[in-house]
């Protein structure tokens, strides 16, 4: 029996991510950052955790991590609402068991908290973390901001993008408009007539090449990370 013990000791070390060292080379440098606020409901939440998983595990998202100039990329996963955390620290992806072993470890995660939200604090929780990373030989350094709504605590998004983009960190951005009437006064057009996608433009995201993409459902929030990863890892 300890020769079994030994062997899945063995296997389970060589699943693990690739371990990340501040300032390694990669191709890219990015922070996921996700909305767990009181209007997010368990649907959401793991609608958001099975995005994740089911885009990490795409073969075209591997070839793109691998058709890098590096061939890897860094990623961390921070949540938000009124406070933000990191979830999920630094852990570069060179292939399809590093990048399977990181979208694991993230969907068994369990929630960190609730609250009112504020995209500010998450911003900068993110950019704590590329700090953290620093520069190194990083092509690019990218934030993206998945959420549900506005932001109603704490500071102005657009204090904290400006902050960002200042830094030379692109800010992109996730906006899930499937709010299926459970919180009415959280109606986004109580505050932004043109709906979220454009409070997102004009609040949160910014820096060369940022971009919105709007999600409605969990078919679509599966496609939109997908489609995100490969243009923000793709991007040269």
């Amino acid at each position: 029996m300890r020769w079994v013990l030994a062997l899945f000791l063995v296997l389970s070390v060589a699943m693990l991510p690739v371990p990340a060292r501040a300032g390694e080379p990669v191709d890219l440098a990015l922070v996921l950052v996700s909305d767990v606020s009181t209007s997010v409901d368990t649907t959401e939440y793991e609608m958001q955790k099975a995005g994740y998983f089911a885009a990490f595990t795409d073969p075209d998202v591997i070839a793109a991590i691998r058709g890098g100039t590096v061939g890897a990329i860094a990623v961390a996963y921070v949540e938000f609402a009124t406070d933000a955390v990191t979830i999920m620290p630094w852990t570069v992806l060179r292939d399809a068991a590093s990048a399977r072993a990181f979208a694991e470890r993230l969907r068994a995660a369990p929630r960190g908290f609730s609250g009112r939200t504020s995209i500010s604090t998450g911003l900068r929780q993110a950019m704590t973390e590329l700090s953290i990373w620093g520069g190194g030989e990083t092509l690019r350094r990218v934030i993206d901001v998945c959420g549900d709504g506005v932001d109603n605590s704490d500071e102005p998004a657009s204090v904290a993008r400006d902050a960002a983009v200042a830094a030379g960190i692109t800010v992109n951005g996730l906006a899930i408009t499937d709010r299926r009437a459970r919180w009415p006064w959280a109606d986004i057009r109580e505050y932004i007539p043109d709906g979220l996608p454009q409070y997102y433009r004009s609040e949160v995201t910014g820096g060369p090449g940022s971009f919105v993409l709007e999600v409605q459902g969990s078919g679509a929030f599966d496609q939109a990370i997908r489609r995100k990863l490969l243009r923000e890892i793709a991007s040269r």
